[in-house]
């Protein structure tokens, strides 16, 4: 049987030096550039278009953010850095293909960049709102890296759908090696 010994700690070893090293574990795990967009918020658009983004997504946004047309009849909104390697991505895209320069179109030329005023809030301009149904009830949907933003009459519609489907959508990501 072994008997639990305290063990002192070494002279010259204070507990806070291992929060010293939280720094440098970060490089094999990645804590620090971990930037995710997750989880449902209810939010409310003003007349002028204006809505709040919640106030823990700002930070991965404050180098800029962009908002496009989405799928699904929502919009997609991503930090400028995960935007411009998208945007490399559909510029690639072989123009001699109908259906890339077509969804090279939806995104892009949907597109539009998006500053924060004073208040967190965002101005979606109206071919966007129009192009989601967006009214006054919305809902910020975080995906990992972007944000979608649906109204909430159409979201909690979706949602049900993929609700009532998970056991089909999950054997078929299974499949995918999901």
């Amino acid at each position: 049987m072994v008997k639990n010994k305290k063990i002192k700690a070494k002279k010259g070893f204070e507990k806070k030096s291992f929060f010293k090293l939280l720094p440098h574990l970060s490089e094999f795990t990645n804590l620090k550039s971990t930037k995710m967009f997750i989880g449902e918020y209810k939010h409310n658009l003003d007349a002028k278009g204006r809505m709040a983004i919640p106030a823990k997504f700002r930070t991965i946004l404050e180098s800029g953010a962009v908002v496009t047309r989405g799928l699904d009849n929502c919009l997609f909104l991503y930090s400028k850095e995960a935007w411009e390697k998208i945007a490399k991505k559909l510029a690639d895209l072989p123009v001699s293909q109908a259906k890339a320069r077509s969804f090279s179109r939806l995104m892009l030329a949907g597109a539009m960049e998006v500053d924060f005023d004073n208040q967190g809030r965002i101005t979606l301009p109206e071919y966007l709102r129009s192009f989601a149904s967006l009214d006054k009830k919305t809902i910020i949907a975080g995906l990992y890296d972007r944000l979608e933003i649906w109204d909430e009459e159409a979201w909690n519609k979706y949602k049900t759908g993929a609700e009532s489907e998970s056991t089909e959508i999950a054997e078929a990501l299974g499949e995918l090696g999901v």
